[in-house]
């Protein structure tokens, strides 16, 4: 028998008759013959109300307990996915991160899977049970709960697909992966199949179909990924390796409004200064995007880079040491647009085509970072729907 991991997002578990139809769903590949774990998010909004509640008792809830509270959200849609299998008449059981023994660093809010005990999942799978899986949360040696920050239930799907050597199928609220988010761009193409690198790539810029730790460890175990509509026939979209001959040089578009660009005027040109800044950062375990800095005058550069708006007010206690207060920036105002493409590789001349774009459109580009299938820019936010048309439009995406 084949074992086929499947995931189904919160929107698709959002009520009890969703639930119910994620059970005939779940059935129907038991009974092609497959052996089957299914990862399962909070119900609807549920991770945000209980986000909201917490907030309620206290402005800044320490992160143990926050991360205590949130796991109960996917014990909840668990326990009531396997009711639903079992009221259809096949065998089934929930399991939380304790019981499967999802190890993880022990960072609260967004920790990292250590090791999965697949001994566990495996002896329910030989029962014959359907295994439903809380997503989204792990333990420590201690047993301590912590979560996998966003994109936790479809990390957890991956690695126990990794784990178990199945195959992976995330189901969600959109019908695979396109060019562009159609809610932004409504002639946006759907892709039949995508690269790791490129998947990679977008969702780490801001694509919210999938998450870049999902995608990486994908890579990793070389676990294609098939991303679709739940509870629908429509084809989706396959994550995996892909060789084409002749690759178009962009792929897709991703967009984010979720990150916010901090600079430090005036201070020393010192590459140990620079170095310590950015231990400190990492320190918290924030991830820094884009950076740029000035040509030193007078020994000193204005140092700018971006990260996540929720890793603000940890950045700024991190930092405090290495700036005067007249000496920063926090701009707030900033789209991350990105174009992404394996055949940027081979093309010469994107990067010209999209800047010229902007300049005869009048869109600032604030800052500017590349890979070699990447190119990223900080634009304005009032910006975003002109320049996702323009390169969309401009490349046939």
């Amino acid at each position: 028998m084949a074992i086929v991991v499947q995931k189904y997002g919160g929107s698709s578990v959002a009520t009890p008759e969703k639930i119910k139809n994620v059970a005939k769903w779940v059935i129907k590949k038991k009974q092609e013959g497959n052996d089957v774990v299914v990862v399962i998010s909070a119900m609807g909004d549920t991770t945000d109300e209980l986000i909201d509640l917490a907030k309620k008792i206290t402005e800044h809830p320490d992160k143990r307990e926050l991360d205590a509270l949130l796991a109960t959200g996917e014990m909840v849609s668990s326990a009531l996915l396997a009711m639903a299998i079992k009221s259809l008449g096949y065998d089934a059981i929930s399991m939380n991160a304790f019981q499967i023994e999802l190890l993880t660093d022990g960072t609260y809010g967004k920790s990292l899977i250590e090791d999965i005990n697949e001994r566990a999942i495996l002896d329910r799978l030989k029962e014959g049970k359907i295994v439903v899986v809380a997503g989204f949360q792990g333990i420590t040696e201690d047993g301590d709960i912590t979560t996998l920050g966003r994109g936790g239930s479809d990390t957890t799907a991956v690695a126990i697909a990794a784990k178990l050597k199945g195959e992976c199928q995330i189901f969600t609220d959109v019908d695979g992966i396109y060019s562009v988010d159609p809610r932004i761009y409504r002639e946006a193409k759907k892709i039949d199949e995508i690269s790791y690198e490129e998947m990679l790539e977008l969702s780490s810029l801001g694509a919210q179909v999938m998450h870049s730790r999902s995608v990486e460890l994908a890579q990793k175990f070389n676990i294609p990924i098939y991303v679709a509509l739940s509870c629908s026939d429509i084809k989706g979209t396959y994550i995996r390796e892909v060789e084409i001959v002749e690759q178009k040089p962009i792929t897709g578009i991703a967009v984010s409004d979720s990150d916010v660009a901090i600079t430090l005027q005036n201070i020393e040109y010192d590459t140990n200064l620079l170095s310590d800044i950015f231990e400190a950062v990492a320190s918290k375990k924030i991830n820094v995007d884009m950076i740029s800095q000035t040509a030193p005058i007078n020994n000193k550069v204005n140092l700018s880079f971006t990260i996540p708006k929720d890793d603000l007010r940890d950045c700024l206690d991190v930092i405090k040491p290495y700036y005067k207060k007249d000496e920063i920036i926090i701009d707030e105002d900033i789209t991350k647009f990105s174009v992404v493409g394996l055949g940027m590789k081979t093309t010469s001349g994107v990067a010209s085509r999209i800047f010229k774009l902007f300049k005869q459109n009048d869109i600032e580009v604030k800052m500017i970072t590349t890979s070699e299938i990447r190119i990223t820019c900080a634009i304005k936010q009032q910006d975003k729907m002109k320049a996702v048309g323009l390169v969309a439009k401009e490349f046939n995406l």
